[in-house]
């Protein structure tokens, strides 16, 4: 893994000493992995602003959890007799860091690093925070190489809203996958900012390949709410730290037959998250069981729930959105 990383910061140019201190955070997680999970693993994966491109990683593991992760921060923590400076080490050099664990369940952990000389910039930093932050994760099914899950995103700057895709192409495999393409490319190419007509773009993009299921969200941040369409098996959900309220999706298979569409508004309360997830993920999860997870960031939560809830013999994919609202 620690080569894997190198690997990828020669090729966004991160720098000599950038890189080393990447690859020897990615070595204590992989090491933390090693000494206390059941089962984890740790994706790696470039990440973009305006100006530079980073590297973060995501540690995800079932294994015991921390009891008390302020104090397994510090220095000199350990509980397998060596000296303790993981964590707390990987926090110092990262640039964003973020950790939630549930003793019992397993813990998920991120870390973002940046050239060292070139602080990532948002495009209009008059409008940065205000705007919302979606993350999202997609994993094969068992044993494939291409996943026939996806999502993206895009930045409505006439109305200042986010605009959310999930899909997921019928059945696994190349043909899957290429539906999912599809369906990624007719989103961002579509010159509507109404979810109902994106969907529309989407549907007509799929005639040519075996169809999808498809999410498309817009979240409306200054009116404190989201207009959803949806057609076939995406769960999608306005979270709390308390309660998890399912927005509707029509039955049917984009590409190939769908009813005429229709967008629902639900209102977003102040501090609720957005998740949206394909049946790869089971929907029978509560944040009930997450203490404290919806407080963290969208990357974290997009973790936890495809390591608890994904399932292993279906392509699983995952977006989270949450921002001021």
């Amino acid at each position: 893994m620690r080569a894997a990383a190198s690997r990828l910061a020669e090729r966004v140019v991160l720098g000599t000493h950038r890189a080393g201190e990447l690859a020897l955070a990615v070595s204590e997680a992989t090491s933390n992995l090693a000494k206390h999970a059941v089962a984890g693993s740790i994706l790696l994966r470039v990440v973009r602003s305006a100006q530079c491109a980073g590297i973060e990683f995501l540690a995800m593991d079932d294994g015991p959890g921390i009891a008390d992760v302020p104090a397994s921060m510090r220095d000199g923590r350990s509980t397998t007799g060596t000296l303790g400076i993981g964590l707390g080490m990987i926090a110092r050099l990262a640039d964003t860091f973020d950790l939630h664990s549930i003793p019992g369940q397993g813990t998920v952990m991120l870390a973002r690093f940046w050239p060292r000389n070139t602080p990532p910039r948002p495009v209009d930093a008059s409008t940065a925070r205000t705007r919302p932050v979606v993350e999202g994760l997609t994993r094969t099914i068992s044993g494939g190489r291409e996943c026939g899950d996806g999502w993206t995103f895009r930045w409505d700057n006439a109305d200042q809203a986010l605009l959310v895709m999930l899909c997921d192409g019928l059945g696994h495999g190349p043909l899957a996958q290429r539906a999912s393409h599809t369906a990624i490319r007719a989103f961002r190419t579509s010159t509507s900012g109404s979810p109902e007509n994106i969907m529309q773009d989407i549907h007509h993009a799929l005639a040519a390949t075996r169809g999808a299921a498809v999410a498309v969200a817009r979240i409306e941040p200054a009116q404190g709410r989201v207009v959803f369409c949806g057609v076939g098996n995406i769960a999608t959900a306005v979270v709390t730290p308390t309660s998890k309220a399912a927005l509707l999706s029509l039955p049917g298979i984009a590409g190939h037959q769908i009813r005429p569409l229709s967008a629902f508004t639900s209102a977003l309360p102040p501090g609720s998250t957005l998740v949206l997830h394909s049946d790869g993920l089971s929907e029978r999860w509560n944040p009930k069981t997450f203490p404290d997870l919806f407080r963290h960031s969208a990357a974290v939560i997009a973790g936890h729930l495809l390591r608890s809830t994904g399932k292993h013999h279906d392509d699983a994919s995952v977006a989270v959105a949450k921002g001021l609202w």
